[in-house]
């Protein structure tokens, strides 16, 4: 026998790998033949676009197959109508019986000044006595309102008469809260499904606006009568599909306290401290992952747990308001000043496409953020958005041409639904689930104010300037956004490192 053949193999083999065709034909030296394990490589998996997308968006088609979820999500897209609709439907109104542009804006301020003030106690209504007691009559409210406006139009009332109707059309269910609190209660804790839950809100909140307008705009220079019946059965449609979803809304603090046997003052004051050791639980757990010791993390607990809770107003809400103050300044004084320039160049016919594509890519962005299972801090994310939309739409004292515009809103508009839908998560780590519903009323109560603010310093500024006065606002508005929430970024740094606070119990 050869000599290389009478060497005993080696295990370990340091040399370069024969080729399959000498292994194979080498005997050993029992006369067996080795049998060497060819390793092919693998064959690339090509996707069609139909796997591709239900890859990527198979997260919202699960929650949607939980059971009446798809109701009350169609539910609150058909009730979230009311408010691009009728804003647009009483300026058109107005102007086509009265032919006064100062009265149509002055109306609709009064709605907006009476949602602002009445939204946050709605809220805070709905989380005490529960969605179907406080929505249904405020449904009958509105709807009352809205056909005493028409019909008040129809025969060409004396003008006065609106300043007593429009206070009432502000009364106003918060679907789209109410929507995010039943998918917090529904889902109890889950934090990636909670997210994406309140992400697939904003994309459905997004569509309101980009079929909304555009909707109300039609049918109302068509027939104003007609905008209004539409809207009201958008309304109670809605309303009528929310309430039938059995089994998804969440107790309200009052039957839960009936259910422990407490009064509600008791209850809500027990459950605030159980809140607030569940924090200071929390937070001792993230000193320790951080790398401080347990005295230190202890301090901690023990200064979140005494941490004076005043009712919805923590400072972390607090400083989520200044920010939501901040953007709605921001958002309005860049809307007129677009409107501005587009008169100055004689295009106002294309201004509500310009503002249409800054929706779309809004829900664009909405669509595909939610769908994306984020492992970055939240907080990371929460600014970024903010730093990119400020700095984006400040970028437009540059331009000169409407298409311009377009251009940077269709790249920076993609943060805009993510940077709310960051707004919502930080929210729903602030506050435990039964506050949700009244402190999201809140924030965009703070949004109104400040975009009814921020309308009136633009408006002067264009006055005086033009449309680059309004954009040069819109810089300084932009820096006020980053400032009051970096001002805030101790208080959302650490309240974003919690876990969502579903359903504590007494």
């Amino acid at each position: 026998m050869p000599e290389q053949l009478e060497q005993p193999l080696n295990t370990t083999n340091t040399s370069k790998p024969a080729t399959s065709a000498t292994k194979s034909s080498t005997p050993l030296s029992d006369g067996a033949t080795p049998k060497f394990r060819e390793h092919k490589p693998r064959a690339r998996q090509h996707r069609t676009p139909a796997q591709l997308l239900s890859r990527l968006f198979g997260g919202y088609v699960e929650l949607l197959r939980i059971p009446y979820t798809l109701r009350f999500v169609i539910a609150a897209l058909f009730g979230s109508m009311v408010g691009p609709m009728v804003s647009m439907t009483v300026t058109i109104s107005i102007k086509q019986v009265y032919g006064l542009y100062v009265l149509a804006g002055t109306l609709s301020a009064i709605q907006s000044i009476s949602s602002a003030i009445i939204g946050p106690i709605l809220g805070q209504l709905i989380d005490r006595y529960g969605q179907r007691q406080i929505a249904i009559p405020t449904v009958v409210i509105w709807t009352t309102a809205a056909v005493s406006f028409t019909l008040a139009l129809v025969f060409h009332a004396p003008y006065q008469i609106f300043f007593f109707i429009m206070p009432f059309l502000g009364v106003q269910a918060p679907w789209g809260s109410m929507s995010r609190a039943r998918w917090a209660y529904i889902l109890k804790g889950d934090t990636v499904r909670t997210d994406r839950a309140l992400a697939m809100a904003s994309m459905f909140d997004e569509i309101t606006w980009v079929v909304g307008n555009p909707l109300a705009s039609i049918i109302a220079v068509w027939s104003y009568v007609a905008a209004f019946v539409f809207t009201i059965a958008c309304v109670l449609t809605g309303c009528t599909l929310f309430f039938t979803a059995v089994g998804v809304t969440p107790p309200s603090i009052r039957e839960r306290a009936e259910k422990a046997g407490l009064p509600m003052k008791d209850y809500q004051r027990q459950l605030a401290q159980k809140v607030a050791e569940e924090q200071a639980r929390q937070d001792a757990q993230n000193a320790l992952k951080a790398g401080k010791d347990a005295e230190q993390a202890e301090k901690l607990a023990s200064k979140a747990k005494n941490t004076k809770q005043l009712g919805y107003l923590s400072p972390a809400v607090l400083a989520l308001a200044a920010t939501y103050f901040g953007l709605g300044a921001f958002s309005s004084t860049t809307g007129i000043s677009i409107i501005a320039m587009a008169n100055e160049h004689h295009q106002s016919q294309f201004a509500g496409l310009v503002f249409a594509c800054f929706s779309f890519s809004s829900l664009i962005g909405a669509a595909f953020y939610g769908a994306i299972n984020w492992r970055s801090a939240l907080w990371k994310r929460y600014y970024i958005g903010l730093l990119v939309l400020t700095v984006g739409i400040s970028s437009f004292i540059f331009a000169h041409e409407l298409w311009q515009i377009m251009i940077v809103y269709l790249m920076v508009g993609v943060c805009q639904a993510p940077t709310w839908i960051n707004g919502s998560q930080t929210v729903m780590r602030v506050v435990p689930t039964d506050r949700f519903t009244g402190t999201m009323a809140l924030m965009w109560a703070m949004n109104a104010v400040g975009g009814s603010i921020g309308s009136a310093l633009g408006g002067h500024f264009i006055d005086q300037f033009g449309s680059h006065g309004g954009f040069a606002t819109v810089c300084v508005m932009g820096l006020m956004v980053m400032v009051l929430s970096l001002l805030g970024l101790p208080q959302i740094k650490k309240a974003t490192s919690r876990a969502i606070i579903s359903q504590l119990e007494v």
